[in-house]
């Protein structure tokens, strides 16, 4: 057992001052004063800073310089989770956008066998489609874009066996049977892609579709005759969307305003790329985010800790909830908010320690610090 000691804690709840976390192995015990610390406990001071949990993403394409749909093996997930976890991200879902059902099984045999090794971070695999409307594909090749039945659900679905936790899929294509068969599977349903109508994203929500995929992007614009799939996402009570604060997704005013409306239902994610002039997916550097060869917008260049300064210094976000965005509200989604995205006792001890610049100053993942390099963001 340990103690963290001499921070601000934004615990996902309140922020603490002069207070302690104690930690047993990979778990959270306590929040106490310090002045209650027992002689014997060993301290590690975080001098001041401050301390939050460790950023949950559930959509991220690659990282240190590493795609995963081009390079689908188990050691390139140690290198992206290594990656992540320098810049505070300690849990993610790795994530493949529409192609082929090659790639498909690659990926999946590539998270098995990282998860089955031990591989720290990783959530599990997001599919962001291939069940998507081709008039809202975005940067995602049409050739791959299937129509959703049933049994290519289950085709594309025989050999993962837990391993794909969340898939991407437009309102349009969605039957009750495909949501009920996801469902049963644990995997979360993530409406997106989609040109659906108000009328159609309201449908599937109410017959349990919980979330969104970056919302404004690639889906039916809110419009007062027409209110689409925004509108539909604004209007529900239990249903999330993720967003991306690069200031290119979307104005940043646009993420203030969703925020007012949506309050928790609002999560981040970085939907990060890196650059990558092979295969299927080209994605070429554009000063701050990522482009295909025909120039639309393909991906970011976000980490979790500069969408969190975004949301704060951009969209006017308090830092408090700026954080929650980053971690509590994404393990809401995938039903994992009593173990993850909080400080609090009987969770997992993740945390992430930053500066009032917000630059990230150290990692903790289950209980163990993880060297970092320091990144300054600009």
């Amino acid at each position: 057992m340990y103690a963290l000691t001499n921070s601000t804690i934004y615990t996902g709840k309140s922020i603490e001052h002069r207070k302690a976390i104690l930690i047993d192995e990979s778990t959270i015990v306590d929040i106490i004063d310090e002045n209650d610390l027992p002689a014997e406990i060993k301290c590690i001071d975080l001098n001041g800073f401050n301390v939050a949990p460790g950023f949950i993403d559930l959509q991220v394409y690659g990282g240190g310089n590493t795609l995963f749909s081009v390079e689908s093996t188990v050691e390139a997930l140690y290198k992206i989770n290594e990656s992540f976890q320098r810049v505070g991200t300690t849990r993610f879902m790795i994530t493949i956008p529409t192609s082929s059902p090659e790639t498909v099984k690659k990926c999946i045999k590539a998270t098995k066998e990282y998860l089955e090794a031990g591989g720290s971070g990783l959530l599990g695999l997001h599919l962001e489609g291939p069940f998507i409307n081709a008039e809202k594909k975005g940067a995602h090749l049409e050739q791959y874009v299937q129509e959703l039945t049933l049994d290519k659900l289950k085709e594309l679905l025989k050999d993962a066996e837990g391993v794909v936790k969340m898939i991407t899929i437009a309102p349009e294509q969605l039957t009750e049977e495909c949501i009920d068969l996801l469902n049963d599977l644990g995997i979360v349903i993530s409406a997106g892609h989609s040109n659906a109508t108000y009328e159609q994203a309201k449908d599937v929500f109410n017959k349990g579709v919980k979330a969104c995929t970056h919302l404004f992007n690639a889906m039916s614009t809110f419009q007062h005759r027409s209110p689409g799939m925004v509108g539909a996402i604004y209007d529900a009570s239990d249903v999330y969307s993720s967003i991306i604060p690069d200031g290119f997704h979307c104005d940043y005013a646009a993420i203030r305003i969703s925020k007012k409306i949506l309050q928790d239902r609002l999560f981040i994610i970085t939907d990060a790329v890196v650059e990558n002039l092979e295969g299927d997916y080209i994605y070429q550097a554009d000063t701050g985010k990522f482009v295909n060869p025909g120039g639309t917008l393909a991906g970011s260049s976000l980490t979790m800790m500069r969408a969190v300064k975004n949301c704060v210094e951009k969209a006017d976000i308090d830092v408090a909830e700026a954080l929650k965005m980053a971690t509590a509200y994404p393990a809401k989604v995938i039903a994992m908010e009593h173990h993850l995205g909080q400080i609090s006792a009987g969770f997992a001890a993740d945390f992430v320690v930053f500066d009032d610049d917000y630059n990230v100053i150290n990692v903790i993942y289950d209980g163990k610090i993880i060297e970092i390099k320091e990144e300054v963001i600009e």
